[in-house]
């Protein structure tokens, strides 16, 4: 527990070394040390200084599934496996948790926490609230996903790839961004209500908003996904705001 704790831990420093040549290889090494150390005979050993090496290589995934990684290596390396198994296993890592990792988090629950953020602006919420809901609604879903994917990949080891079949992986992209499509429909009218101002919010004109949004995502499904309509609103919304 202690080892995976300072694992979990460096997870969050993953990008402090990020460069053109290696990625988020350095990352990967600082953050596989700890566990690399219950290697036999700790860290001084020719094969603890292998195994780092090994681990500091190249490397480019999304920063909140690299725990997936990080977890299947060590355990890799602490059970022996050969070294070209694991460089191979390596490398077919990278495409996968980059591409689920984009889609999850960057084009789903971020923009989801946004509008979720802007709903309570829409109701009335300060600065401080706003900001209090986004941060640590945003921080509670990517430290759980960090932790989640540090577990998966030390149980499962090389045979993470059953893992990654998870329905967390495979259907919440389009689940969040389901959610997010409908997080824009009640969160922009009440944006604009608040930005516009009571004297002239006008309900029917909010109930037509939200009702023609929802038939323009049903009208334009499997052309136009809900996550990316959201995306284009809350930026016009954004755009304005700033315009008054």
């Amino acid at each position: 527990m202690r080892v995976r704790a300072q694992v979990l831990l460096r997870l969050l420093a993953i990008q402090g070394a990020w460069n053109y040549e290696t990625l988020l290889g350095n990352g990967i090494g600082f953050c596989i040390e700890p566990a690399l150390s219950l290697l036999p005979g700790g860290v001084h050993t020719p094969r603890f200084k292998e195994a780092l090496a090994r681990q500091s290589r190249y490397f480019n995934a999304h920063p909140y599934l690299a725990g997936v990684a990080v977890g299947a290596l060590a355990r890799a390396e602490i059970d022996g496996e050969a070294p070209e198994r694991i460089e191979r296993f390596r490398t077919a890592l990278c495409g996968p948790l980059g591409s689920v990792g984009d889609r999850l988090v960057w084009a789903g629950w971020l923009p989801f926490c946004s509008l979720i953020g802007l709903v309570v602006f829409g109701l009335g919420g300060g600065p401080v609230a706003v900001l209090a809901i986004f941060l640590g609604l945003y921080n509670a879903g990517h430290l759980a996903l960090r932790a989640w994917g540090l577990q998966i990949g030390w149980t499962h080891g090389l045979r993470v790839a059953t893992a990654l079949a998870h329905p967390l992986l495979r259907r919440g992209p389009q689940a969040i961004g389901r959610a997010t499509a409908l997080a824009a429909g009640i969160a922009l009218p009440l944006a604009f209500g608040r930005v516009i101002g009571p004297g002239r919010y006008l309900l029917g004109g909010v109930v037509l908003a939200v009702v023609a949004g929802a038939l323009l995502v049903i009208r334009l499904e499997g052309r136009l996904e809900g996550w990316r309509l959201a995306l284009l609103a809350l930026l016009a919304f954004a755009l304005i705001s700033v315009a008054r």
